[in-house]
């Protein structure tokens, strides 16, 4: 359990450096309903992507499996490479509403959630079905810039017939204002086809070979904090006016078949792998929201909306490959691979506690 608390504790660590900016979602839900889906999807599509391919990695890092009640605890440190094509999204071309449009029509590019930490994203005029200009605001910066980070903290048990089970779960860990807060838990199965043709009285084999399926879901959740604008007015005395507990929220469901081929050269085992990727996420936000509507005395009148928007989309169903490592010494395991993907690389390294 004091190794389970100790990998958590790198897990913030590695988090915390990556990440320097906070999430601005509030700027995105003034849009309003109609166009708030676009814009958190298009802003948040590297993240959701990335997830997904980060959370597929790690599972294993040789084609052997552990022996009956052998068990490795390992934590990893994926990062996706998002490719700079993804950093940058155009506003004129995610099917915004007419009345959401640029404040100037000579800057059209936002940063996604990856990119430019430094510089927020253009204007943005927002007007009623009259044609009255009711607010201006910025779209987000990135938060972070081209490296999504996922932790995988796994306990791996070897069971029979040459067949390990693996085991990854974190508590709800808060990560502060910035960020939110993440949970996590999963589950996956090896088996050494290589074995089952080898008699087990043949300590090596000129190679393993191994299946593997895992599953594994991250839930998120950040509170937020959209109030009216100094000087707006509710549109009328059936709008809601308590803004507190408002969040967002997010599941990321995701699931790997893979294919390992490794060989033991003493303490070192070199592998490739072969795999396909399905990554699904839920993204939305709960509580009210006050979204400026139209003009009313001279002021902007809001209406609240109530659990504006749920976005579901499968962001991820391709093929990957990895190569990379294991060393294996007396207790300790050390891990490194290098994967690809529909455009993106993922880093991990690792290390872990074996017997």
């Amino acid at each position: 359990m004091k190794q389970l608390f100790l990998s958590i504790l790198c897990v913030l660590i590695f988090i915390n450096q990556k990440v320097h900016a906070q999430f601005n979602f509030e700027q995105l839900i003034q849009a309003g309903p109609a166009d708030v889906e676009k814009l958190v999807e298009a802003y948040s599509q590297p993240l959701l992507y990335g997830f997904g391919l980060g959370m597929n990695s790690g599972w294993t890092n040789t084609a052997q499996t552990l022996g009956p009640l052998h068990f490795d605890l390992r934590i990893m440190a994926t990062g996706s490479l998002v490719p700079k094509s993804k950093q940058t999204f155009d506003v004129t071309t995610i099917g915004l509403s007419s009345n959401l449009r640029p404040a100037d029509p000579s800057k059209i590019k936002s940063p996604t959630f990856t990119g430019d930490r430094y510089n927020n994203g253009p204007y943005m005029d927002l007007f009623d079905g009259n044609g009255n200009k009711l607010i201006s605001f910025e779209l987000p910066s990135a938060v972070i810039e081209d490296l999504v980070p996922t932790p995988q903290v796994q306990l791996t048990v070897g069971f029979l017939a040459n067949t390990e089970l693996m085991l990854r779960a974190a508590p709800k860990i808060k990560l502060g204002e910035r960020f939110g807060s993440v949970s996590l838990f999963g589950l996956g199965i090896k088996h050494n086809i290589v074995r089952d043709f080898i008699p087990k009285d043949v300590k090596k084999t000129p190679f393993d070979l191994s299946i593997l399926a895992g599953f594994n879901v991250l839930n998120y959740g950040r509170t937020l904090n959209l109030q009216p604008l100094p000087g707006m007015i509710p549109e009328n005395s059936q709008q809601a006016t308590d803004f507190t507990g408002q969040e967002i929220y997010g599941r990321f469901d995701n699931y790997l078949l893979q294919t390992t081929l490794s060989k033991e050269i003493g303490f070192f085992s070199p592998f490739v792998s072969l795999g396909y990727s399905i990554s699904s996420a839920t993204l939305g936000l709960r509580g009210n929201f006050p979204i400026p509507n139209s003009i009313r005395d001279n002021q902007v009148a809001y209406i609240t909306y109530t659990d504006p928007f749920e976005l579901k989309r499968t962001y991820l169903k391709t093929l990957r490959g990895d190569v990379g490592f294991q060393i294996k010494l007396p207790v300790v395991r050390l891990y490194g691979s290098y994967g690809f993907s529909g455009g993106y690389g993922m880093l991990s390294a690792g290390i872990g506690l074996g017997f």
